[in-house]
């Protein structure tokens, strides 16, 4: 039952995440669309540390260099999702207030895809890896 509330609560998350981004780009005061870019960045980030739990073998406690480069990269994708809104406020593409709402969108969501990791990642009876 936990894992039901787990996944209920990632869900609104999720969808909160989203409403601050279509926020950012459909109220009338801003009108831009740009933004939207930035879901190509919700779905590549967690495909590096995927990728890297299906190669490695988590038996071993030491750090490997799979598992360093998964962490890179995806670190490297969440701070150019960050990026690229005030990137594009700056060059005074969208509006300040609209990087702003996109930005507090990006918290919530990559907040979501920890948790989801958070909760899910582990080896147990409820693991994302049985989907």
């Amino acid at each position: 039952m936990a894992g039901i509330k787990a996944l209920i609560g990632l869900s609104f998350g999720g969808a909160i995440g989203l409403m601050f981004l279509m926020l950012g780009c459909a109220l009338p005061v801003y009108d831009k669309y740009w933004p939207l870019f930035l879901l190509f960045f919700y779905i590549l980030a967690p495909i590096p540390y995927c990728i890297s739990r299906r190669i490695v073998d988590d038996t071993d406690s030491a750090s490997n260099a799979c598992k360093e480069l998964a962490l890179f990269l995806t670190t490297g994708i969440v701070v150019s999702a960050f990026g690229l809104p005030i990137i594009f406020a700056r060059a005074n593409v969208i509006a300040w207030g609209a990087c702003a709402l996109v930005l507090t969108g990006n918290i919530v969501i990559f907040a979501t895809i920890l948790g989801f990791f958070l909760v899910f990642g582990s080896n147990d009876d409820f693991s994302w890896q049985q989907w």
